[in-house]
C-alpha cells in the first residue's frame, strides 16, 4: 500500500463532492480518479477537486492501476455493480449507504469481497465520529447500566419532485433507505444483535416510496429501539440510549454528533463536546485507511456482517409494507 491512498470516486453528487472535500483534510489521501456516466460531469469534477484520471462508468475507473480504493456515491440502485466492477478490479471499496437495495444484493456483494480478499466497507460515516466512538466507550463501561430504550428520529421535507431519487421507485426512493437507516443502524450499534420482533406503520406516497415510518424493534430480552423517518415531514434529529442507571443524548443530527449528553448514575448531566476535524467524511475514509495498511479486509467498527444484519431488518420492515421496487421485481 503506498503512503498515500489514492482515491477514485464513482459518482459526482452532492455526497461525492462530500466526500471529496473530507479528504483534504487528511495528509495521506487525495482523490485521483472520477467515474460519471457523462463526460461533462467527470470533467467538471476533475476540475475542481484537481482530478487527473477521469472516466465513462464504473469499469474503466475499476481499470485505473494508480487506484488504491473507491468511494461508490451513486444512486442506490447503482451500488452493487458499481461494487461488483471495483472488487472485481482489485480495488477496495468504500460504499456508500445503504450498501444495497436488498439482502440477496448485500449477499453477493459481500461473497465477492470475501471470496476475492478485496476490502470492503458500507459508508456507515457515523460510527466513526469521536463522539459516536465515545458513545459506545460509554456503553461499554456499563456507566450507564444495561441498555433498555434506543429513541432516534431523522424527518425531513423536501421538495415535491417525483422525479427525485428521494421520490423515484426507480432510483430506490424512500425514507427507510435513505434515512431511516440511520436509526437502525444506531439501534444495531447499541444491541449488538438481531430484534426478536418488528412492528412498523408506513405512509406510502404519490410516488409508491415511503414517505415517512415509525419502526419499533423488540429484543428478547425486552428492549426496545423506537425510530421515525421521514423525507417529507420535518422533525428534530435527536437520539437518546437509555440504560437502567442513565443515559446518552445525541442532540441536533445524530448522525453526525460533535456532542453527546451523559448522565450516569447519581451524578448530573454532563455535555461532552468533540471538535470536528474536516466534515466528516474523513473520518470514515481514515478507517479505510487504517485498515488497509493493517492488512484488514473489513471493519471491526463497521463490519460487513453487522451491514447484512442491517440490511435483512430493513428488508423485513418492507416486507410489512409490500414495498417492492421495480428493478427487485427483475432479480
Amino acid at each position: 500500500m503506498s503512503e498515500t491512498i489514492r482515491w477514485g470516486i464513482i459518482g459526482t453528487g452532492s455526497i461525492a463532492h462530500n466526500f471529496a472535500k473530507g479528504l483534504s483534510a487528511l495528509h495521506d489521501a487525495r482523490v485521483v480518479a472520477v467515474a460519471s456516466r457523462s463526460r461533462e460531469a467527470a470533467d467538471k469534477f476533475g476540475e475542481e477537486f484537481s482530478v487527473t484520471h477521469r472516466h465513462i462508468g464504473a469499469a474503466e475507473l475499476a481499470a485505473n492501476g494508480d487506484v488504491d480504493a473507491v468511494y461508490v456515491a451513486t444512486p442506490h440502485p447503482m451500488h452493487k455493480n458499481a461494487t461488483l466492477q471495483c472488487l472485481e478490479g482489485g480495488k477496495a471499496v468504500l460504499c456508500e449507504k445503504p450498501f444495497a437495495m436488498n439482502v440477496s444484493e448485500a449477499t453477493e456483494m459481500i461473497g465477492t469481497a470475501r471470496a476475492k480478499g478485496v476490502f470492503l466497507m458500507e459508508a456507515m460515516w457515523t460510527h466513526f465520529f469521536p463522539a459516536m466512538a465515545e458513545t459506545r466507550k460509554i456503553i461499554a463501561s456499563g456507566a450507564i447500566g444495561e441498555v433498555r430504550l434506543v429513541q432516534s428520529s431523522f424527518c425531513f421535507r423536501a421538495g415535491w419532485d417525483p422525479k427525485n431519487r428521494l421520490l423515484s421507485p426507480e432510483l430506490g426512493g424512500g425514507a427507510l433507505l435513505d434515512v431511516g437507516i440511520y436509526n437502525v443502524s444506531l439501534a444495531r450499534m447499541v444491541f449488538q444483535r438481531d430484534p426478536s420482533r418488528i412492528s412498523s406503520m408506513v405512509h406510502l406516497g404519490e410516488t409508491g416510496v415511503d414517505e415517512q415510518c415509525s419502526v419499533l424493534l423488540g429484543y428478547d430480552d425486552g428492549a426496545i429501539a423506537t425510530s421515525t423517518s421521514a423525507i417529507r415531514t420535518n422533525t428534530s434529529h435527536d437520539a437518546a440510549i437509555y440504560g437502567a442507571d442513565g443515559h446518552i443524548k445525541i442532540p441536533h443530527m445524530f448522525w453526525q454528533p460533535d456532542r453527546i449528553i451523559v448522565k450516569a448514575g447519581q451524578a448530573d448531566e454532563e455535555e461532552i463536546s468533540f471538535e470536528r476535524v474536516g466534515n466528516g467524511y474523513n473520518y470514515e475514509a481514515e478507517e479505510v485507511a487504517n485498515c488497509l495498511r493493517n492488512g484488514y479486509l473489513e471493519s471491526s467498527v463497521v463490519s460487513l456482517d453487522t451491514t447484512l444484519a442491517n440490511m435483512k431488518t430493513m428488508d423485513s420492515i418492507r416486507a410489512q409494507w409490500g414495498l417492492v421496487y421495480p428493478m427487485e421485481r427483475k432479480q
